[in-house]
């Protein structure tokens, strides 16, 4: 170790800086193979991996004999010279002088084969671990940072609302529900958009971002029983300014995804041409266009019902650009949202659909700013009053016209990263019939 905690630690994305230099990497195995007097190692540190070599003339006897003992997934720390080489990955090798194992793996279960979706969903764990899914963590990191950024520029303020409520968002029976000490049924938040209707009449401008959760029993390729949301709301807006700000917002984040994160993009060889046609101004149809849409293409429900999934999946074919879908019919839709004023079976509300077939990933609406409408809503739906005074509240004392809209981040990372489910977007997720690990 006295040796080793001589030279620089550096991670392995990084190496290409200390090119002629000495440095010490600390991972684990990937892989490992030997020519003659020669070994090599391929080792990872969650950053990138490097090629090692090490020659018996240049090391100890005893350091040379503990090659031997690596398996994969071994933990070890490695000192040696940098050295160029186009043919390494990432450009760089590490010839070896000293190699210390800190931990023995045991036989690991994730062979290089095909292994089944059961089999690498139990071991999450450890599939992780593995490069293609710690490039989409990165990608999902990333667009967390890109998200943020475009908010924080523009005086958003980010709010943190609870997980625990009284009551559902959604208006729906989908809902986890647990018990609050002697305060009765709690349940698990939807969204956090009506606490950020309250932000938002404090602050005017606000984002959420965390987890939500969805009790929905369904085994789609697009949902997660908990996934995260990012929420903006602002006061004094409309309709036609989230659809203007969720435009900016999909092309802010495509183009740095595509600017910092490019190297991931081709480990999970997603063509990036796709993302790069991602340019201002979206596709916008309201409810009738795409409902003629995608029955010209062989789908679609009856009037006046929700898109669902394969409808999505059809018009999103269709365009090389995000779809805006606006003014579904309302009753269709959650008791929150303002009917159009020029015909008010439909709701001031918007989708928008990702490009290639991957559908929504993001809904929002003006939100209803009168208190007597709203009143009339939740009664016509018969959803508690009581549990939901306060956020009347927000229409009795200073009431203003408002919008806003969720975006689903797992849903988005599949997008980007060419996904065909958004398990692999969540790091564990959780499936109607998965909790473990």
């Amino acid at each position: 170790m006295s040796e080793n905690n001589e030279k620089p630690w550096i991670r392995i994305d990084r190496i290409g800086r200390h090119v002629g230099g000495e440095v010490t990497v600390k991972g684990w195995v990937y892989n490992k193979r030997s020519s003659g007097k020669v070994r090599f190692l391929l080792v990872r540190d969650g950053t990138g991996l490097v090629q090692t070599v090490m020659s018996q003339a240049d090391v100890p006897e005893e350091v040379f004999r503990t090659f031997d003992d690596l398996t994969q997934e071994s933990s070890v720390i490695l000192t040696g010279l940098v050295r160029a080489d186009r043919r390494a990955p990432g450009g760089c090798e590490l010839i070896l002088s000293g190699l210390e194992l800190v931990h023995r793996a045991e036989e690991y279960p994730l062979a290089p084969k095909e292994h089944g979706p059961d089999f690498l969903l139990r071991h999450r764990h450890l599939w992780l671990r593995s490069p293609r899914q710690t490039a989409i963590m990165r990608i999902r990191s990333e667009l967390g940072r890109a998200v943020r950024d475009f908010f924080d520029e523009r005086g958003f303020v980010q709010l943190d609302t609870p997980i625990l409520t009284a009551t559902a968002c959604e208006g729906t029976t989908t809902l986890f529900a647990t018990r609050y000490f002697d305060q009765g049924p709690a349940y698990l938040s939807q969204s956090g958009q009506l606490y950020a209707e309250a932000g938002a009449m404090a602050l005017g401008r606000v984002y959420t971002y965390g987890p939500t959760f969805r009790a929905e029993k369904s085994k789609t390729r697009r949902h997660l029983t908990e996934f995260w949301m990012i929420e903006p709301e602002m006061a004094y807006a409309d309709l036609d300014e989230i659809m203007d700000l969720a435009e900016e917002l999909i092309v802010h984040f495509v183009s740095h995804i595509l600017e910092t994160r490019r190297r991931e993009l081709d480990l999970l060889e997603r063509d990036p041409r796709p993302l790069e046609k991602i340019k201002k101004p979206f596709v916008r149809l309201t409810y009738d266009q795409a409902l003629d849409q995608i029955r010209a293409l062989g789908g679609g429900p009856e009037w006046g019902q929700d898109l669902g999934a394969p409808d999505e999946t059809l018009l999103s074919r269709s365009s090389d650009l995000p779809i805006l879908v606006h003014r579904y019919p309302l009753a269709a839709k959650a008791f929150y949202m303002k009917p159009d004023a020029r015909d008010r079976r439909l709701a001031l509300c918007v989708d928008v659909l990702a490009p290639e077939g991957y559908g929504e990933i993001i809904g929002g609406s003006q939100r209803e700013d009168d208190i007597e409408a709203l009143s009339a809503r939740m009664a016509a739906e018969n959803i508690p009053r009581e549990s939901l005074e306060w956020y009347l509240d927000l229409r009795r004392y200073g009431s203003v016209p408002h919008a806003g809209f969720g975006l689903g981040l797992e849903r988005t990372v599949a997008w980007l990263c060419g996904l065909q489910h958004v398990r692999e977007a969540a790091p564990f997720p959780r499936l109607m019939d998965r909790i473990y690990p």
